[in-house]
């Protein structure tokens, strides 16, 4: 059975227990997805690179970044500099950007991503999908927590899935939005290779991050039949 991988969005921790959390999670995933929103693209502002350099002193995990921004460019050289691993670009904002800004974050021996709205259909990204290490699915409206789940969107995981092993491309598929309880079986029959879990699959379940963590863990099991190792 394929291994899931679940990565905390920490736009949703807790940050009067930060620490407390990270180092919690620090022997149970695999990575942190961090939220770097300029109050443009999307009508909020969340963590900032800055966010990073705070994560690195307590994990050594890999971070990956989620620019919901209109300048891309204005942000990746800044995240190369802090040697973020995962740099994922919403495509949206991708056009005359796309080619350049692969090239800056690989050369650097960093891994691109680029990130698909609801509504962004795959063949957007057909012109580099053979360049890029993930690809992102958002299954809820991208900027703030607590979205409306979009099934449609889970059609587009099931496609890449299909096309991946078609065509031998390397890209992780990522889903983004709305991962709990309520929503885990049809999650897992698509298929993404990482699950981003907030406040509605995670932190929000108990104020104490073990009890959030085992629940979590409990509840994609009762909904998948599958058991987590």
């Amino acid at each position: 059975m394929k291994k899931v991988e679940f990565s905390p969005s920490l736009m949703t921790m807790d940050l009067d227990q930060f620490k407390e959390q990270i180092t919690f999670l620090n022997d149970h995933v695999g990575s942190y997805h961090i939220d770097i929103m300029d109050g443009h693209y999307v009508p909020n502002i969340t963590l900032s690179p800055w966010f990073i350099q705070e994560v690195r002193k307590i994990s050594n995990l890999p971070l990956s970044a989620h620019l919901m921004v209109t300048n891309p460019s204005f942000w990746v050289q800044q995240l190369v500099d802090l040697k973020c691993e995962w740099i994922c670009m919403h495509a949206e904002v991708l056009d005359g950007l796309a080619f350049r800004l692969i090239d800056q974050i690989q050369n650097a021996g960093l891994k691109a991503g680029v990130v698909l709205n609801p509504e962004t259909p795959i063949d957007t990204v057909f012109p580099y999908i053979d360049l890029v290490d993930k690809i992102t699915i958002m299954t809820v409206d991208p900027g703030f927590a607590g979205q409306r789940f979009i099934d449609s969107t889970l059609d587009k995981i099931v496609a890449l899935r299909e096309l991946r092993e078609e065509k031998g491309y390397r890209y992780v598929i990522e889903m983004d939005g709305s991962s709990s309880r309520k929503t885990f079986k049809k999650i897992d029959a698509a298929g993404p290779d990482v699950y981003i879990v907030g406040r509605s699959g995670l932190f929000g379940l108990s104020e104490d991050i073990e009890t959030s963590w085992k629940t979590m863990c409990q509840d994609y099991e009762d909904m998948t039949q599958k058991v987590l190792s």
